[in-house]
């Protein structure tokens, strides 16, 4: 453990003792802390609960945005923790909310041990192991899916009344700025693009990424729309006692449940070693059947080819995000799982596209079009 102690690491701890001791209605104590990071907009800490008065556990962990974090960032985030734990306890997704000012960019969580990271389970060499590690994350999401399954308006709710300011003299709201606003500018780029990479237009391929980004909207995929994250990828994802547990809801929303399912697909298979990334395939098909899973009870009427299709398409954005990203040069993804600056990695997106496509029997033009890009992206990156 690294203790830490700086002014600004003292400054964090005073208000969160604040505004646990609020929350409370005690006296609230914290020291020891340890730097666990942030995303350069945030400060992540765990501390020590000293003098115990409200059964806290005997850590939590702190969460401060910096002044640059826009407001509606910061709100998203606590109406996120909000929303998720309220949900019963085997279904919510990750650490549950203690207290949490908004005035203050600030949020206390419990703190949920040191466990086993999914970048780390991925890097293993034991194929079995990480078979039962993508197994569990799909479980997981299957399950946060399936409990919040229509809560859209009770979120919506949360996202109005976290914003309200002190007195009740103002309320932020949020106006964009996830992860979907950032699809629909690749989405729009989608010419120039593939001009740049000197590629013919590709036939399909704006139809097919147009309809990827219907999955934000709560017009013609509402059946399947369920709480996310937004960033559901390996480096999000802690492995405990009580399973996969999803953290870092900065970009909480609702949107179609197979975003994340194909999420997932686009992030995982760069981290896998040498020893375990011929068993992709495999690997993918265990994900998704976990999920399936879950939610199947709730979603019966989808067969097996409409999925698929569905899954593909949304994995299809996410891949056509990651690569507009890299050839932009745009840092402002750093954050998302799916951002890379290594070419060989959305390379390798492209060709686990075109091989998905294919084993899910998906129009033939759609896994023509992948192999067709990906040759043309080696070309432009290596010659």
């Amino acid at each position: 453990m690294t203790v830490i102690a700086d002014e600004r690491i003292s400054s964090v701890l005073q208000t969160a003792e604040g505004v646990l001791t609020r929350r409370a209605g005690t006296s609230v104590q914290l020291d020891e802390p340890e730097d666990l990071g942030g995303t350069g907009r945030s400060s992540v800490i765990r501390a020590r609960v000293l003098d115990n008065p409200v059964s806290l556990d005997r850590t939590v962990v702190v969460k401060a945005f910096d002044d640059q974090t826009a407001p509606s960032q910061v709100l998203r985030e606590i109406a996120s923790y909000r929303y998720a734990t309220a949900l019963p306890t085997a279904s919510r997704p990750g650490p549950q909310l203690l207290a949490s000012d908004f005035e203050e960019r600030l949020l206390v969580l419990t703190d949920l041990g040191h466990g086993r990271s999914m970048v780390e389970l991925l890097a293993s060499t034991d194929a079995d192991e990480v078979e039962r590690g993508v197994s569990a994350w799909g479980q997981a999401l299957g399950r946060m899916h399936a409990a919040t399954l229509g809560g859209e308006e009770d979120f919506d709710t949360l996202m109005r009344v976290s914003g309200k300011t002190k007195g009740g003299s103002g309320r932020i709201t949020v106006a964009g700025g996830g992860i979907g606003d950032a699809a629909a500018a690749s989405v729009r780029a989608h010419d120039e693009l593939l001009e740049t990479i000197d590629v013919d237009a590709v036939e399909g391929s704006l139809a097919l990424l147009e309809r990827g980004l219907r999955l934000f909207d709560a017009g013609d995929f509402r059946d399947f729309r369920a709480f996310s994250p937004a960033d559901v990828g390996p480096g999000n994802i802690l492995i405990n006692g009580d399973g996969v547990q999803f953290m870092d809801y900065e970009w909480g929303e609702f949107r179609d449940a197979t975003l994340d399912v194909a999420y997932a697909l686009a992030t995982f298979p760069a981290l896998l070693s040498a020893d375990v990334v011929m068993e992709r395939p495999r690997l993918e098909l265990a994900l998704v059947q976990a999920w399936r899973g879950e939610v199947k009870p709730l979603w019966p009427s989808i067969n097996d080819r409409k999925l698929a299709l569905r899954i593909f398409t949304a994995r299809a954005l996410w891949v056509w995000l990651s690569t507009y990203w890299m050839i932009q040069g745009d840092a402002s993804g750093h954050d998302w799982a799916l951002h890379t600056a290594d070419a060989r990695v959305v390379l390798a997106r492209w060709a686990d596209l075109a091989d998905s496509g294919e084993a899910a029997g998906i129009d033939e033009s759609f896994v023509d079009a992948a192999d067709q890009v990906q040759e043309a992206l080696r070309i432009y990156w290596f010659g």
